[in-house]
């Protein structure tokens, strides 16, 4: 008779084994409806299984994160058995559940098509309204093996084969269609419902190994309910028309190319907004009392060895054997410079907290396949920061990289920031003794400040815990950008030490602390947030002044003049073009603000100001136009 514990902690006697739909049917009718697995004991189970001792067990409804991964992994099964019944010479190998949907490698002599993926999309939707039993069964080694070696998928039995021989081997049968899988699964497919879509193809290597075959992936996004598909697919069509990479053509801010694969290629004007953004934080964080310091990219690999990077990032850095035979790496963090910096000379405590920041430019080594854009790249620029004080001034300093964080976010349109709290990763130096005390030093330093956080588990760097900061822009994405770490490990590891009161040597704590992260990566968050209309003082064309008629050229030119020496960035648009092409070809290009002279505003001393995205324009009195403008286009908080 088992003893069911609910999450309310309620109990519920049964006179029998019960499985976890009759449990919640019990509960419910809206609950059984909307049921997919169930946890018992903090163990994600299938619904169909049975509970038969006591037990404390929760209903995993279908919009729950939990339900919503179940569901995306059901329709990965259900692909794969739509594309077994319409090209049955297809093997299936790996489709688990995956950010906002699913997908499903599949090997294939003959490509899949756009063509192919209408055909099963529309399958998918006929075994879901068939409502086929999803029935576990669990299976010996030998006979999976040979079974789906006898079904010609070989990669399903060289998985079986790779599986530890104390796992139990659970296979899924849903209408013809066996697939191998830990589970759990839905009841039936008809508990899938019809809130799915196949999305595009790509092309994937066996376990990821470039030297393995090249398999077809099919990608797909699943939900709980139509409407929540419905804002998705409109969330990705906003996004296409904020790509950052669409936008840089159309405001002619940088470029790619193969030369330099992963780097960027910055123009006139994507420089300026670079620099602009550059002095912004430099003004903010030498307020905040941080010393700006630049240090190599090329240094000696043993240092990389010696901070632990080498053994935690090797394959990430880049290296170059000199002619005297040393091994110099390209820095891809900044941080072991910094130590060298503050090493240069002897420290005391009366010299803490030392606060050292560097825009530096660093390089990683990212698979072709992973670079997209400004938002994935080889060669950026951090932003990075790193605080050297006592164990005692961990709160106060994280505290106020913090605050410093939080108010240049608000500043630059950024209300809704997530907080998480990262803590150590299987690869990792140090003791695990050093790890508690940091651990614990920032979780203190997150409560005395107040800030809600959530748990991002074995997330932290190699060398500390971090606080990790993630932005969600204005159609709801979400962009991990700032960090704060506490570093208890690398200053020991590198030597640094300062003299205390005591008269003693004693290792410093090392905060780092970045904000935007990546200067590349942040424009391109930028960019696409605010669909490329930056605000004023961001923008790197400001002003355009456009003449209606040629006799107004040179009433044109005095006024960006006068706008520059003002300290707007403006221009003048002389061509022989009629003023309705002049304004498309700007408000395309995103410039803020147009300015629209004539005889009339010649005779008046006046301007026509068009705002981008409004299709009104004010006539104004020209020293009144530039003070307002000068006025909007001073940066926040100066």
């Amino acid at each position: 008779m088992p003893l069911i514990t609910l999450p309310d902690d309620s109990v519920r006697a049964f006179d029998a084994p019960i499985d976890g739909l009759t449990l919640a049917r019990s509960i419910g009718a809206r609950l059984e409806r909307e049921a997919v697995a169930m946890r018992v004991d903090g163990q994600l189970k299938d619904l169909t299984a049975v509970i038969d001792r006591d037990a404390r067990v929760e209903i995993v409804t279908r919009d729950s994160e939990d339900g919503l991964e179940v569901l995306r992994h059901d329709a990965a099964h259900v692909m794969a058995e739509a594309v077994k019944e319409l090209y049955p010479d297809t093997q299936v190998t790996i489709g688990p559940a995956i950010e906002n949907g699913f997908y499903y490698d599949f090997a294939r002599d003959e490509p899949f098509t756009p063509e192919d993926l209408e055909r099963i999309e529309e399958r998918m939707r006929e075994i879901v309204k068939r409502d086929e039993p999803i029935v576990r069964e669990v299976w010996n080694r030998d006979d999976a093996i040979r079974f789906f070696r006898e079904q010609g998928e070989h990669y399903k039995a060289e998985i079986i084969e790779s599986i530890p021989p104390d796992e139990p081997i659970s296979l899924y049968r849903q209408g013809n269609f066996i697939d191998l899988c830990r589970g759990p699964h839905l009841p039936s497919t008809g508990r899938l419902g019809q809130a799915f879509k196949l999305m595009k193809l790509a092309g994937a290597y066996w376990r990821g190994d470039a030297r393995n075959a090249m398999l077809q992936r099919i990608y797909g996004t699943a939900w709980a309910e139509p409407k929540q598909l419905k804002a998705y697919l409109e969330q990705l069509e906003e996004a296409e028309r904020r790509d950052h990479r669409k936008l840089g053509r159309q405001m002619d801010l940088f470029h790619f190319q193969d030369e330099a694969v992963g780097a960027v290629f910055w123009h006139p004007k994507g420089w300026t907004l670079f620099q602009t953004l550059v002095d912004f934080l430099r003004k903010r964080q030498t307020a905040a009392g941080y010393l700006e310091i630049n240090t190599p990219e090329l240094m000696d690999i043993k240092l990389w060895e010696a901070s632990g990077h080498w053994e935690a990032f090797g394959e990430n850095m880049f290296t170059s054997r000199i002619q005297d035979d040393r091994v110099l790496a390209v820095k891809p963090m900044n941080c072991p410079g910094h130590v060298q910096v503050f090493k240069s000379e002897l420290r005391s405590y009366r010299d803490l907290p030392l606060r050292l920041a560097e825009f530096g430019k660093v390089h990683r080594y990212e698979p072709s396949g992973a670079l997209h854009g400004l938002m994935r790249v080889r060669a950026f620029t951090q932003d990075d920061a790193h605080v050297f004080c006592e164990e005692r001034d961990i709160t106060a300093e994280t505290g106020r990289v913090c605050n410093l964080l939080l108010g240049i976010y608000r500043d630059l349109g950024f209300d809704d920031v997530i907080v998480k709290f990262a803590d150590r990763p299987e690869r990792r130096v140090g003791d695990d003794a050093v790890w508690d005390r940091a651990e614990a030093a920032l979780k203190a330093a997150m409560e005395e400040l107040g800030l809600e956080y959530v748990y991002n588990k074995g997330e932290g760097a190699f060398y500390g815990p971090k606080i990790e900061f993630a932005l969600r822009d204005a159609i709801g994405r979400e962009w991990q950008c700032g960090t704060c770490q506490v570093d208890l490990n690398m200053p020991r590891r590198l030597g640094a030490t300062y003299i205390g009161e005591d008269g003693e040597k004693h290792v410093p704590v090392m905060l780092h602390r970045a904000i935007f992260g990546s200067l590349e990566r942040f424009i391109g968050i930028l960019l696409e947030h605010y669909a490329g209309a930056l605000p004023l003082w961001l923008a790197p064309l400001q002003v355009v002044v456009a003449p209606i008629t040629s006799d107004a050229d040179a009433y044109a030119s005095s006024i960006v003049e006068r706008l520059r020496a003002a300290g707007l960035r403006a221009e003048a648009d002389l061509r022989n073009e009629k003023i309705n092409y002049k304004v498309r070809e700007h408000s395309l290009a995103k410039v803020p603000v147009l300015i629209a002279v004539g005889r009339k505003e010649v005779a008046d001393n006046t301007v026509s100001v068009r705002r981008l995205g409004e299709s009104g324009q004010k006539v104004l009195a020209l020293d009144a136009a530039i003070d307002a403008l000068v006025r909007e286009a001073t940066p926040p908080g100066t």
